[in-house]
């Protein structure tokens, strides 16, 4: 069974920085793509970023481009999301959410376009980042 555990997370000042992780284990599938998603109680979930494992194509949502960037680590199976110039609206809940398939076309097709919960079947706990003075 796939688990995803995320890391990271606290509290950062507006123009701050802060990193989360997301480790995954137990995947039965060659190619994957790891999303963050973040939500704001009363707000629809929004995702952030998406990127795969082989070869790495990180993807970014709009609100978070040139500030947010996502890495990832392989051999860890580990999704790093560095966040900087953060923002208050930034504030929320943090999910990382996995999808996985035999072909990485498929997984490619989900990470690339607008990402949307329900492309992806596992999720984790989420950790909640807050941006405040």
């Amino acid at each position: 069974q796939l688990r995803l555990e995320e890391s990271g997370g606290g509290l950062a000042q507006p123009g701050g920085s802060l990193s989360l992780a997301c480790s995954a284990s137990g995947f039965t599938s060659d190619y994957y793509g790891i999303a963050w998603f973040r939500q704001v109680p009363g707000k629809e979930r929004e995702g952030v970023s998406c990127i795969t494992n082989t070869p790495a194509m990180p993807q970014m949502g709009d609100s978070v481009k040139g500030r947010f960037t996502v890495s990832i680590d392989n051999a860890k199976n580990t999704v790093t999301l560095e966040m900087a110039s953060l923002e208050s609206e930034d504030s929320g809940a943090y999910y990382c959410a996995a999808v996985q398939n035999r072909l990485h076309y498929a997984v490619e097709q989900i990470c690339a376009r607008t990402l949307h919960p329900v492309d992806f079947p596992d999720w984790g706990q989420g950790i909640w980042v807050t941006v405040s003075t």
